[in-house]
This record gives C-alpha cells, structure tokens and sequence, in this order.
C-alpha cells in the first residue's frame, strides 16, 4: 500500500487530507488514449454527495496530431479532487477547460500535469473557480516541457471569485522548460464580484440575486469556450443550477 500523501507533496499541499484518508489508497488512474489524428471530447461532472469524498485521476496520453477537449465542472462532496497527468506527442493539442464551483466548507482541486513531450504540441488550460462560506478552491498546474518539445504553445488561465471572508482560493501554475524555442504564458487572479457591475444590474431593475448569479455565470463561462454549442448549452444550465443550491 502508498503511503498517505503529506503537505510536503506539493501536489497534496492544499488537500484536506483526513477526507483523502477516508478513501486511500485510491483506485488506478484512468487511462485515456487518444490516437494519432483523432479528436476526443470528454466531460466530467464531479457532483458527488455532500458528506462524500471523490477523488478522479486520469493519465492521459495525446498521440501526434492527435487533439483532446477535457472539460470538468468540479462542484459536489466535501472533498473532490479531479487530477490528470497529460503527455502530448507531436502536433498534439490539449484543451482544458475547469470549473469549481464550492460553498460551505468545501474543499474542491483540479490538479493538473502536462508533458509536451514531442516538437508543435499546444496546451491551452482555463480554470475559473467561484467559492463561498469557508470552502477552498485550488488550482495546480505544471507544464513540463521536454529537450524535444521546441515550438511548444502553452497557457494555462486561472481566475476565482471569493463570495466571502472566510472562503479560500490556492493558485500554483507552474513551467518546467527543458526547450528553447517555445512560448508558454500563465497567469493567476483571485478577486470578488464587481460592485459596480451589481450595481448596474440592480440600478436596471434586476434583483440582487439574480444580478449576482448573472455575473457568476458570465465569469464561469470562460472556462466553457470552444464547445459545441448544444454541448455548452447543456453544461451553463447545470452550472446555473449547482449555484443555485451551492452559494
């Protein structure tokens, strides 16, 4: 059996590892293959019960030309944790797009690892997170670029939204480049919600609510970009309605 993880863990830093306790050692990663010249699309909703803990790994590997849509909305137990380790071929594209969406005391993670391992391989990450009461947001995201990654393009984009005082957002996106010819850009904000935008909206006549939730969803919708609209239709009303019950 592994050993628990500790804090020492960077990956783990900001876990909460009695819940991690409860279920350890977890399951196997799953495997996803997405073969030379193929497009793959995936969706994972990570709404576990509220006192549940869920942990979901992937290990993932993106062949030459070869490109995956990943999209994650990460909103449900009192702790979830979605980590994926991603290796990119030559030519390979890898886009992420995550949502955390978390209340009460929450602790919820998208951990992520991509390893641009063959030349003209892109990675584009946008993880916006929304979280209020005293629940955590954490995004950790590592590109790793190899000697034989020249003309890599990566980005990754993490932006939350505190409700309130005693919610938490952790932010660590991270470069390791071993290649000289690339271009890789990363950045991370944590803010609150524009009170000169809710007061716009509640001026127009719309209630506070329901001014706030508009500008929630607007800020959410970023990490939605890029997908088939009937796709991303289906995904805003899910978001709309987790937070509806969350915050």
């Amino acid at each position: 059996m592994s050993a628990l993880p500790t804090r020492r863990d960077e990956a783990w830093r900001y876990s909460d590892l009695a819940s991690v306790a409860r279920v350890w050692p977890v399951a196997s990663p799953e495997l996803i293959l997405v073969a030379a010249g193929t497009r793959v699309t995936r969706l994972l909703v990570q709404d576990a019960a509220s006192d549940a803990v869920a942990v979901h790994d992937f290990a993932v590997t993106v062949e030459a030309g070869a490109s995956l849509d990943f999209r994650i909305v990460n909103s449900g137990g009192s702790y979830g944790r979605v980590a994926l380790d991603v290796a990119l071929h030559e030519g390979a594209v890898f886009d992420l797009g995550g949502i955390i969406i978390g209340g009460n005391t929450q602790n919820l993670e998208i951990v992520t690892t991509v390893r641009h391992l063959g030349p003209a391989a892109v990675s584009r990450q946008v993880v916006r997170c929304v979280v209020g009461g005293s629940a955590v947001g954490t995004y950790l995201g590592k590109v790793a670029v190899a000697r034989e990654g020249q003309k890599t393009d990566a980005a990754q984009s993490f932006k939350a939204l505190l409700l309130e005082r005693g919610a938490t957002a952790n932010a660590k996106p991270e470069l390791e480049i071993f290649a000289d010819d690339v271009k890789c850009a990363h950045g991370a904000t944590v803010g609150e919600l524009d009170r000169n935008a809710l007061f716009y909206l509640e001026s127009r006549g719309v209630p506070p609510v329901q001014a706030r939730a508009l500008l929630m969803r607007a800020f959410l919708s970023d990490a939605l970009e890029g997908m088939d609209e009937g796709e991303r239709e289906a995904v805003e009303v899910l978001v709309t309605d987790i937070l509806a019950g969350a915050l």
